[in-house]
């Protein structure tokens, strides 16, 4: 379980967190939901060690989350919104380059991993290609298999459907929705209100840096008046 307590975050005196606590465990989704500027991308960077926290305290399974050690205990993976990957290298290199210089892994062991990880996610016919050859869809599934390969406990994905057809909003889905079957505790930044319906998860409707109303999508989806801030939301009034 991870536990995030009391995070705050500021930029140069503009709170971009305000005392965010939650709890998230392991198979189950927690999805951040708000405007651009809320502060939803701020907290899936911080969990990635690409900012610092002015106060607060995580912790996972009862341990104290050092965020330090991030980059060497790889417990948190990221797919960021515009991908980041390796356009140069092969779909195929893009998963064998980080298991070779960041786990030491030898390369008949990384192509292995990397070999297992594209059949799961129906991209070895593509191992071959440049990243940058690959469509939106397939390169977030890259983007997924990428961070799965350092074996990470939290993933994060920052508007995952942003870069995304609207048509395949739901595809994408089933792939965050599998993450939390496959036991990982998953965090989601999206401002993308046809995610809800498509996720079994627990909504934060983020605005200025605090969590302002709190659902499980099937109640809210059932009982949408228990929830005003956020139907006003979806509804693009917020």
């Amino acid at each position: 379980m991870l536990k995030i307590d009391g995070i705050s975050k500021s930029f140069n005196n503009k709170k971009v967190l305000n005392n965010i606590s939650l709890t998230v465990k392991s198979g189950e989704i927690a999805l951040f939901l708000g405007a651009s500027g809320v502060g939803k991308s701020t907290l899936l960077r911080i969990l990635n060690n690409l900012e610092t926290v002015n106060s607060g305290t995580l912790s996972l399974h009862g341990k104290p989350l050092d965020l330090a050690t991030i980059n060497t205990t790889h417990t948190v993976g990221m797919v960021f919104q515009h991908f980041n990957l390796f356009d140069h290298l092969t779909v195929e290199e893009n998963i064998t380059l980080p298991l070779e210089q960041v786990l030491k892994k030898s390369a008949p062991d990384a192509k292995k991993i990397a070999h297992d990880l594209l059949t799961h996610y129906n991209l070895l016919d593509n191992k071959n290609k440049y990243a940058s050859q690959l469509s939106g869809g397939p390169k977030q599934r890259l983007a997924i298999a990428r961070a799965l390969a350092l074996q990470p406990k939290i993933i994060c994905l920052d508007e995952p459907t942003s870069a995304l057809d609207p048509v395949l909003t739901s595809y994408v889905a089933n792939n965050i929705q599998q993450l939390a079957q496959e036991g990982y505790i998953v965090l989601v930044a999206t401002h993308d209100t046809d995610l809800l319906a498509k996720l079994n998860c627990t909504i934060y409707l983020m605005s200025e840096g605090s969590i302002v109303e709190t659902a499980q999508s099937e109640d809210l989806k059932n009982n949408p008046q228990q929830f005003p801030r956020l139907k006003k939301f979806i509804a693009g009034h917020e």
